[in-house]
């Protein structure tokens, strides 16, 4: 009994992936002025590594991601959007 409970405690630190948390992010890019700039934006935050999902709406001037927190941050998605022409902050 005592070596199960060592070996899944071994196992639980060996795997820092089961510790990682889906995040979801609402940011504010106010530059998106057409109809068009959301699928901009959409793009380039889709191919940061760990975005799992990325929703925009040009009314609302906004961008919602879902990310894996192992894997990206709120610099990378950011720099994403503004290397794509649209600085965006995180929407509080």
């Amino acid at each position: 009994m005592k070596r199960l409970a060592i070996l899944l405690l071994a196992g639980a630190t060996l795997t820092p992936s089961a510790w990682a948390a889906e995040q979801t992010v609402t940011l504010d890019v106010p530059g998106m002025t057409c109809a068009a700039c959301p699928i901009t934006v959409k793009t380039a935050l889709s191919r940061v590594e760990g975005v799992t999902r990325v929703e925009t709406s040009f009314e609302d001037r906004e961008a919602v991601v879902t990310y894996d927190d192992e894997l990206t941050g709120l610099e990378a998605l950011r720099q994403a959007s503004a290397g794509a022409g649209y600085p965006a902050a995180v929407k509080e």
